[in-house]
């Protein structure tokens, strides 16, 4: 487990959910780690179980001069970014488009698509020094089979989708690569505004019956990608759309 030794990672929304283990399968491949979170005691939680490769900082992605502030503190703590995860996102309850208010439109839109406008203004030219570096955005299955309730969130994770592969074809020449992992609904902090119902098992069970592997999407296994992804067994591999979803796109 050593794919990532002597490698710095920046991981967004690292204080729970699929930023935390994607953050605990770095450490653990070798990689000294920035866990980047609103909610700074709930990612201290999780650097404290890692041990000293691991820090957490205090950042809303939505700014910008706070990105470029928790970058500036993995250079002088770690050193220079190699990889960053923009994992860090948030939605709006499941309900009709028209329900939806432009607060939570904008919300919606600034922590999903413009952080990583901020991010990449604050890694890219880092890693274009080098000219090496790893960024995966974390996406969603709603940008490949969008369903009504959703829809400006899917919308914003259609955004990435594009923005990622973009970002794939202009910085290749620079020796940068881009993905994008899609996965499907997971039993994390957003899921009862995902479903717009009561989380109770019949809900979920509800949801993931449409799910052709019959379960949801654990953290593991976005963190499982994020690692292969990161690693130098995908050098090759740029601006794909790695949908992690139980076969739910299809």
């Amino acid at each position: 487990m050593s794919a990532l030794t002597n490698k710095v990672a920046i991981v967004t929304g690292a204080g729970s959910g699929f930023g935390a283990a994607t953050a605990k399968a770095f450490v653990q491949a070798g990689a000294k780690v920035i866990l980047a979170d609103l909610r700074l005691e709930a990612a201290q939680l999780v650097a404290k179980a890692l041990g000293a490769n691991a820090l957490a900082v205090a950042c809303d992605v939505s700014k910008g001069e706070q990105v470029q502030a928790m970058v500036e503190q993995c250079v002088s703590h770690f050193g220079t970014p190699d990889v960053v995860v923009n994992n860090a996102g948030t939605t709006h309850r499941n309900q009709p488009m028209l329900e939806v208010d432009e607060a939570t439109f904008d919300r919606v839109f600034n922590v999903n698509v413009k952080s990583i406008y901020h991010m990449t203004r604050a890694v890219v030219p880092l890693m274009q020094k080098r000219k090496d570096g790893v960024i995966i955005n974390i996406g969603s299955v709603g940008s490949i089979r969008p369903r009504p309730g959703l829809t400006w969130y899917n919308s914003s994770k259609g955004a990435v989708k594009v923005m990622t592969k973009s970002m794939a074809v202009e910085l290749a020449p620079l020796g940068i690569r881009v993905n994008l992992i899609a996965p499907v609904m997971s039993p994390t902090g957003l899921l009862q505004d995902f479903m717009g119902v009561a989380d109770s098992e019949e809900n979920r069970s509800r949801f993931v019956s449409t799910i052709p592997m019959g379960r949801m999407c654990d953290p593991t296994d976005v963190a499982n990608a994020a690692l292969y992804l990161a690693s130098p067994q995908s050098a090759f591999l740029t601006g794909i759309e790695l949908p992690v979803d139980g076969g739910r796109s299809i």
